[in-house]
């Protein structure tokens, strides 16, 4: 044993350095592992105790008797009476509502009474802020102040439409932009020999990425048509759920296809470059119009600080006289 510790001893007898350093080195690592089994101790432990609230919570919801059960039984009763008066009523904007909302990515068939509760909701936190903040911010005008609430509360009924035209509207951006690729992956895929689902099954995970509203759309599609539903059927209900012209277009092109027995390849071929010139008299009808809208921050920006400049010095000198 003297043997095997005697040049260890030489060593840190000769370079004391080296012994600072070894006892160092244990000290940050037995330190280091200190400090990693404490944390990881403590995330064990606030794991069960979370596991333990959740399992009370879980218990406190399916207890008759606590605010919980009773808070969430309320909340349920009025989504589904709103769901009963708006959702499955037959008039046409109730109609209009649900296809905006399906437009806008929302496929619960509660998403109208949710809608029409945040419209609730908004309008009275909106005019209460506005009571609460007016005689503030403004306490001059007391004989505005009702009017002030009134608009508040207006504003708050708007913004779940505002906020949905604008969802609506992006998601329609993305899905124009991204059809004319789906028809040219479409039309790869049928030359390839893959039938309709398939194509659409593959096209929709290749454009998962680039579009994803799209992508999962597509995906939706061909779920319908494997759980029993006709192409065409679930063909126009992707159309109605992209809300694009050139989709409903193509939902009744492979409708009329298989009714008269034409080719779908070529019916595809042929309309896929009509989506293509499409694209592109888009692009150009954007370029010819851009002159027109660089006209107003030119006139409004440039042009009066180019009279500016022109114009000054002849003014300073005038000033001056000389």
């Amino acid at each position: 044993m003297d043997a095997i510790f005697e040049p260890l001893f030489q060593a840190f007898d000769a370079n004391p350095t080296l012994v600072l350093g070894f006892f160092v080195f244990m000290a940050a690592s037995s330190l280091s592992f200190g400090v990693m089994a404490t944390i990881r101790v403590r995330g064990s432990v606030k794991r069960r105790a979370s596991d333990v609230a959740l399992d009370g919570l879980r218990r406190a919801s399916e207890n008759p008797r606590s605010l919980r059960y009773a808070g969430m039984k309320a909340a349920q009763k009025l989504l589904d009476y709103t769901t009963k008066n708006y959702s499955d009523a037959n008039e046409k904007n109730m109609k209009m509502l649900r296809k905006q909302l399906l437009q806008a990515g929302f496929l619960d068939p509660r998403a109208p009474a949710y809608y029409f509760i945040a419209r609730t909701a908004l309008a009275i936190g909106f005019a209460v802020a506005a009571f609460f903040a007016a005689p503030v911010l403004m306490p001059d005008t007391k004989s505005m102040f009702w009017v002030y609430v009134g608009a508040a509360g207006v504003i708050g009924y708007m913004v779940p439409g505002f906020y949905l035209s604008r969802r609506t509207a992006k998601r329609q951006l993305e899905h124009r932009a991204g059809f004319p690729d789906f028809m040219d992956l479409l039309v790869v895929c049928a030359d390839a020999g893959l039938s309709m689902e398939a194509a659409l099954d593959r096209v929709g995970r290749e454009l998962a990425d680039s579009y994803p509203s799209l992508g999962a759309n597509i995906h939706m599609t061909t779920l319908e048509i494997r759980a029993g539903r006709s192409l065409s059927e679930a063909l126009e209900h992707f159309g109605d759920r992209l809300g694009l012209e050139e989709s409903r277009s193509f939902a009744m092109l492979i409708q009329q296809s298989e009714e008269l027995g034409s080719s779908m390849t070529d019916a595809l071929r042929v309309y896929s470059d009509d989506m293509r010139h499409k694209r592109l008299s888009r692009a150009e009808e954007k370029a010819y119009s851009l002159p027109a809208k660089l006209s107003v921050p030119l006139v409004l920006c440039v042009f009066p600080v180019l009279v500016i400049v022109i114009m000054l010095p002849a003014y300073v000198r005038f000033k001056a006289g000389f």
